[in-house]
């Protein structure tokens, strides 16, 4: 049934890139400035889809989650932080970034052993200060100077481009070492629910820390979908330019989320 899943969104994925590779005004280039809606109907209907679905379930487990002692909340977010290294550390080296992914490699070296998965946060008393900031292939794609292509809304992952697709895809398809040992391959350690469990943690804990963000955001929103797509797109290259800048949403480096990687 996951695999289905997985294959289901790669299929509603080619559909799109297809569908924008015919506009040649929203084709992923270089000089794109402006992020075009190409799909608007089919993405406010998928926005509205995803919203139901999130007050239905992801909204109740987040508040759940946040009634957690802190202990828990804050070594489940240390695991998941950890994990993602896995992910970040290749894209720092594709994009030249080699002493960033030094340090990030042994802070997930020593996190992982002395800090027991990454519970407990071992790297920054060792001298490994801690400068988090994930990254993807998305992000890299962007480094490299390939435009956002047409805005989408994915059911159930939400906020998306072309390009943050295609990033999404790479990881599918060997790019995530985490997927590859977890779903991709057979391995005697791990099994394919621990990389979903993984991701749907990430998505609750996202969400449990902006709660409040995304609840006052909507209150002021005259259009509520809008203002997610302008804050998404904007923190997405906020990201790409390392930028410091804070955005509406009350922990920056977590957006995203069940997206990808």
């Amino acid at each position: 049934m996951r695999k289905f899943i997985i294959i289901l969104l790669l299929n509603i994925f080619t559909i799109n890139v297809v569908l924008a590779a015919s506009d040649g005004e929203n084709k992923m280039s270089k000089n794109s400035s402006e992020v075009k809606d190409c799909f608007e109907k089919v993405n406010r209907a998928t926005f509205a889809f995803n919203q139901g679905l999130d007050n239905a379930l992801f909204e109740p487990l987040a508040k759940g989650y946040r009634k957690l002692p802190s202990p828990i909340r804050i070594g489940t977010s240390n695991i998941l932080s950890n994990l993602s290294n896995l992910m970040t550390i290749p894209n720092n080296i594709l994009q030249g970034d080699l002493k960033t992914a030094g340090i990030n490699a042994a802070r997930l070296t020593v996190n992982t052993t002395i800090g027991i998965f990454g519970i407990f946060d071992a790297a920054s008393q060792m001298g490994f200060v801690k400068d988090y900031k994930k990254e993807d292939y998305g992000q890299t794609l962007g480094s490299w100077g390939v435009g956002e292509g047409c805005y989408l809304v994915l059911p159930v992952l939400g906020p998306s481009t072309v390009r943050d697709m295609t990033g999404s895809l790479t990881s599918v398809l060997g790019g995530d070492p985490w997927y590859n040992v977890t779903v991709k391959n057979d391995t005697q350690y791990f099994k394919e629910s621990d990389y979903f469990i993984s991701k749907g943690g990430d998505g609750i804990n996202f969400r449990a820390k902006n709660i409040d963000s995304f609840n006052n955001l909507e209150k002021n929103s005259m259009d509520f979908y809008a203002s997610v797509r302008s804050l998404y797109l904007q923190d997405r290259r906020k990201k790409i330019l390392n930028s410091d800048n804070v955005t509406e949403t009350q922990d920056d480096s977590d957006w995203d989320e069940l997206k990808s990687n």
